[in-house]
């Protein structure tokens, strides 16, 4: 899976990982509640453009809202269903109860993911394992895994505060495949290697990000397919970008540029 990162995965950057190996793609992050008022940017965040397979992903705590939006929604072309943010460690969230701060609530995102449930579509959770140390150590993530009835919950291994350079803690993916639960690898996966190791513990899928910003070739090298060269993808990238992405290209191809180099070594 290619994973949600805002202002930098638009629509033609989540279809070429798709054509090159990905097997689903997420949205940027929006608020419901924002979908349920109708709001302009909000809406426009979640139309998808091809049939490329994609989940809606979005947060929020107010059910109400949540009921609305999902009562006047109509699905599109690609549309596989929609994804949970209990992962997102912005403190612009936090304080609002959403985001990182929502993995202690396991009764709450219950209700929310019964919503969408109750309206017949696929649902799945992305989180991290809890805002801090301690809410790690006393495993609420496990709490939440078992209380909430989602599709599968995507693991990214580390607590709110943890930054990328920190590695994550694979470990605590052994104890949310013991739920039961289908549960989805991410963070810092990037090799062969890593993704035997993730089947090995017992996930049902891994989940890229980073990586792929700089190949987004890396799903088809992981599953050992030929590809043509990563000079080649950036040109379709850009033939696919419209206006209204050119920002989103100029981050990507600041990052190639920078780089590439070491890709090619």
């Amino acid at each position: 899976m290619l994973a949600p990162m805002e202002k930098l995965v638009d629509s033609s950057f989540r279809t070429i990982c798709y054509n090159y190996g990905a097997d689903s793609t997420f949205t940027e992050l929006v608020r419901f509640e924002g979908l349920a008022k109708g709001n302009r940017s909000a809406v426009k965040r979640i139309q998808l453009p091809d049939d490329t397979p994609t989940y809606i992903q979005f947060m929020g705590k107010l059910e109400n809202k949540l009921e609305k939006f999902l009562t006047g929604f109509e699905e599109s072309k690609g549309f596989l269903g929609f994804n949970f943010n209990l992962g997102c460690p912005s403190q612009n969230y936090t304080n609002q109860g959403v985001g990182c701060a929502m993995v202690k609530r396991p009764t709450k995102m219950a209700r929310l993911v019964g919503i969408v449930r109750d309206h017949g579509y696929m649902v799945n959770v992305k989180m991290r394992l809890g805002m801090t140390r301690k809410e790690k150590e006393d495993k609420i993530y496990i709490k939440l895994i078992e209380k909430v009835d989602a599709d599968f919950f995507v693991v990214h291994a580390r607590y709110r505060s943890e930054s990328y350079r920190k590695e994550p803690d694979w470990s605590a993916l052994e104890d949310c495949v013991n739920t039961g639960k289908s549960i989805i690898a991410n963070g810092n996966i990037e090799s062969v290697e890593d993704v035997m190791h993730m089947r090995e513990i017992g996930c049902d899928g891994i989940m890229i990000g980073r990586p792929a910003l700089i190949n987004p070739l890396v799903f088809a090298e992981l599953k050992g397919i030929s590809t043509p060269s990563l000079e080649e993808v950036w040109k379709e990238y850009l033939e696919l970008v419209n206006t209204e992405d050119m920002n989103y290209s100029r981050r990507l191809l600041a990052i190639k540029e920078s780089d590439l180099k070491n890709l090619k070594g």
